[in-house]
């Protein structure tokens, strides 16, 4: 059991990110903001995908006046994004459910200050967004682009807005790469309870995305670090919520859908399992039931796996066996075995 830092509880919009919650995934739209028609479909998207919270660029005037319409239009909790200029900020708050910025590239304590009266005034959060690739100009001269740089970018933030009287706000450290990422993270963790929302940016396409945010989301996951996140990737919107989620699941954070069990591919199997997974993964994505199935081409692991699964299948030479629960229920022909598989899980999931 994974035992998780325990953190100041805040809330986006109705998600509540922190605490005892669960941990929220988060996407972003690569719509123009200003175009509210498409930004609105991206976000139903993403909330059909299963996404918790949705954050939107806002780089000029057109898309902070946009973001009323937008929010009027969806169910997520709305983030918006702020560079450089702080104005934009201002007229988001009236908005949003929180405002990210970047310290690195916002400007003045001025304007900082700016920006934490008008989330007062609006009760929202601020999401201090620390990017190692656009530190503040101190901390990069002395650190360098590090993790011990980052980690003084945030802390110095931190406090700022602390003796501004503003506490209601998250944290990210992100770099490009997984080690400092990691690191960064570990770093600040003991420096104060306020929740973190984890990423690697600039992760790049579906696969390069995939390895690096599981090492390095799954790594801090596993140490107890992390109230939210988002997985970055290149063009893929869905894509990002489900590899987000399937992070928590497999990292026993959340329990939802099948967990599949499926032997490595050689000279012992009996039946085309590749296509058989693919079946079984096609047939089965809309169910929620959090279970264990066990899908096993030659008898050598079959039982073994068996016992822990909550339904298995077992090919053999031109027959094969059912087993829910370690139990044998069903020996037949292989031509008959992936239908009845799909019988009993459908029954499994029926449960719940």
């Amino acid at each position: 059991m994974i035992k998780r830092y325990k953190t100041k509880k805040i809330y986006v919009g109705d998600v509540p990110i922190g605490g005892d919650a669960p941990i929220s995934v988060q996407s972003m739209t690569y719509t123009k903001t200003s175009d509210i028609k498409a930004t609105v479909e991206q976000i139903k998207k993403l909330h059909f995908a299963g996404a918790n919270i949705v954050r939107v660029a806002v780089p000029d005037k057109a898309a902070a006046l946009a973001l009323e319409q937008i929010k009027s239009q969806i169910d997520l909790p709305l983030v918006a994004d702020i560079h450089f200029n702080y104005r934009l900020a201002l007229i988001a708050a009236k908005s949003v459910d929180c405002i990210r910025i970047n310290p690195g590239n916002i400007g003045s304590k001025d304007k900082m200050a700016q920006v934490v009266k008008a989330c007062q005034e609006y009760n929202i959060p601020i999401r201090i967004g620390v990017n190692c690739g656009s530190l503040e100009k101190d901390f990069e001269i002395k650190y360098g682009q590090t993790a011990i740089g980052m980690v003084a970018s945030a802390d110095y933030n931190i406090k700022y807005l602390e003796d501004l009287g503003f506490t209601n706000m998250k944290i990210s450290l992100k770099a490009s790469d997984v080690q400092r990422t990691v690191d960064s993270y570990r770093l600040l963790r003991p420096k104060n309870s306020y929740p973190f929302h984890l990423g690697v940016t600039e992760a790049g396409t579906a696969f390069h995305s995939t390895v690096k945010s599981s090492i390095a989301l799954g790594s801090l996951l596993l140490d107890g670090i992390g109230d939210t996140l988002r997985v970055s990737m290149t063009g893929e919107l869905e894509k990002e919520v489900e590899v987000g989620r399937a992070i928590l699941k497999d990292a026993g954070l959340i329990k939802e859908g099948l967990n599949i069990i499926s032997c490595p591919t050689c000279g012992r199997i009996e039946a085309d399992l590749v296509s058989a997974v693919d079946i079984i993964e096609e047939k089965t994505k809309h169910i929620k039931a959090p279970l264990n199935v066990s899908v096993m081409g030659c008898v050598v692991n079959a039982l073994g796996e068996a016992k822990s699964a909550d339904v298995a299948i077992a090919y053999g030479k031109g027959r094969g066996m059912i087993i829910k629960k370690g139990e044998v229920i069903a020996k037949l022909k292989t031509d008959e075995l992936l239908n009845k598989f799909l019988e009993e899980v459908e029954i499994e999931a029926s449960k719940f």
